[in-house]
């Protein structure tokens, strides 16, 4: 899977950690090089080795990284993932950046494979949201598409979701797609909490529209009623325990906020040495 050049941008990531300068690997000697060997502690979906390579690219442009594994793939507990030989000073410098983006990208596409694993045969599709780590946004989508399932809207200028506030601040729902039917030839997607509701949105035509916490017997109703005339995404109070009677409701999309927000960083070890 290629990760497009404009998502990899972590000059930030490591003047956070450097700041000045990194004085501790300033003990090493500056022409020393070394070996390291990064080990995964659990079973895991490898996602982010292109930030990984960035991180001690920019600090040695002559290191050398050997993967092991590709982009993607279920490893188990234990496996090594990849080699990486350089100057000392820049290995032990990236070090924890570099296994900052690799163990959060691949816990985010752990956790997808999952939920996609969970809805497979369905026909139905895990949606991630916009409830992603700052700064982090393009990153984490990306890891959920290596994961298996797919990306909504990436932000806030990409597509149309019309949700409570909105409705409420416009005056109704048909009045909240009119103006925005107006405004973009953007997909115009809008939030409903009840039948009532779905029946209004229905009669205003919008591209999209997601049943919030819809109780399962609501949303095969929902299924019914619209009879395949638009798509319906399922939000709210789902997860991998409920996810595939969900989809077998009859929707055509799941969002899922915990992809992204609830991921717990996957358990990774590097070992460093001194070559000659």
């Amino acid at each position: 899977m290629t990760v497009p050049l404009k998502m990899i941008d972590i000059k930030y990531f490591l003047d956070e950690d450097i700041g000045s300068g990194d004085i501790t690997a300033a003990i090493i000697p500056e022409a020393a090089q070394a070996l390291a060997e990064v080990v995964t502690r659990e079973d895991m979906i490898v996602c982010g080795q292109a930030w990984f390579d960035a991180v001690f690219k920019h600090l040695d442009a002559n290191v050398t990284i050997s993967w092991l594994v590709a982009e993607g793939e279920a490893v188990k507990k234990d496996t090594m993932l990849c080699k990486v030989s350089g100057l000392a000073r820049g290995v032990l410098t990236g070090e924890r950046t570099a296994l900052n983006c690799l163990q959060l990208l691949s816990a985010t596409a752990t956790v997808s494979r999952q939920y996609a694993d969970a809805v497979a045969g369905t026909g139905c599709k895990v949606l991630d949201t916009r409830k992603t780590i700052p700064g982090l946004r393009n990153a984490q989508k990306y890891a959920v598409a290596c994961g298996g399932c797919y990306n909504h809207r990436i932000g806030l200028y990409d597509g149309v979701l019309i949700k409570e506030n909105h409705i409420m601040a416009a005056g109704s729902i048909t009045q909240a797609i009119a103006t925005a039917r107006e405004l973009t030839t953007m997909s115009v997607e809008v939030e409903v909490e009840s039948m009532p509701e779905l029946v209004e949105a229905l009669a205003a035509k919008p591209d999209r529209i997601m049943l919030d916490n819809f109780s399962f017997d609501e949303l095969r109703a929902a299924v019914k009623l619209t009879a395949g005339a638009i798509d319906l995404e399922a939000s709210g109070n789902i997860d991998l325990d409920n996810i595939k009677a969900v989809a077998e409701t009859g929707v055509d999309y799941i969002s899922i906020g915990a992809l992204t927000k609830h991921v717990n960083a996957v358990d990774l070890s590097m070992r460093i040495k001194l070559v000659s």
